[in-house]
């Protein structure tokens, strides 16, 4: 990958960890930067590494923007012919390849910011790929989803409705535990044909 590859994916990260329904733009990072490093950055700089103009950072410039994303400074260069084929395991090129298919994903979807938002929360983690791998048992496990719902997101804030809980009192009231269920000869209406019926003997 190459460093201007990173720095996009490294902007679109940083966007969704503040909350923006888009990418921060390189001039936004340079603003960024300059407020809570108190360093400075042009944007006119950012284009250049991006567009592949300027490939090598000063050291200065690498440890800014490392400090910023919260990077190893050495991720913040090219990566040489070659090296996934020779230095890199199998798994580190895979995930590599996965985290950058989650941001462009991520994109597809500027309507949904819940959606995208996790996506690139998914592509920034570190295990990202035993993150999908963990949620196809999650899914293969029964109702296990649906309890994880109701615990972490009680509210059911932007929930697909396939995937949102029953209420209990709905569930309840479907096994006739509740008011109002059908529960044979037991109920308010039962209670009061004797009294009719004592009343007939009566007269």
């Amino acid at each position: 990958m190459r460093l201007g590859e990173k720095l996009r994916y490294l902007r679109e990260v940083e966007a969704s960890l503040r909350g923006l329904p888009r990418a921060m733009t390189q001039q936004e990072l340079a603003r960024a930067i300059q407020s809570e490093l108190k360093a400075s950055i042009s944007q006119s700089y950012l284009s250049q590494i991006e567009s592949g103009a300027r490939p090598h950072l000063t050291n200065t410039t690498r440890q800014i923007l490392a400090k910023f994303f919260k990077v190893h400074p050495g991720y913040l260069v090219d990566d040489p012919e070659g090296y996934h084929a020779e230095l890199m395991s199998e798994a580190r090129v895979l995930d590599d390849k996965l985290d950058l298919w989650l941001v462009s994903g991520a994109e597809r979807f500027p309507r949904d910011p819940e959606l995208r938002k996790a996506l690139l929360a998914l592509a920034r983690h570190p295990q990202s790929r035993q993150c999908l791998l963990l949620l196809e048992s999650l899914i293969d496990t029964p109702g296990l989803i649906e309890r994880l719902s109701e615990v972490l997101r009680p509210a059911n804030d932007g929930a697909h409705p396939a995937l949102r809980p029953a209420s209990r009192a709905s569930a309840a009231r479907s096994e006739g535990v509740l008011p109002g269920a059908a529960r044979g000869s037991s109920g308010p209406r039962a209670a009061r044909g004797p009294k009719r019926r004592g009343k007939e003997k009566v007269r």
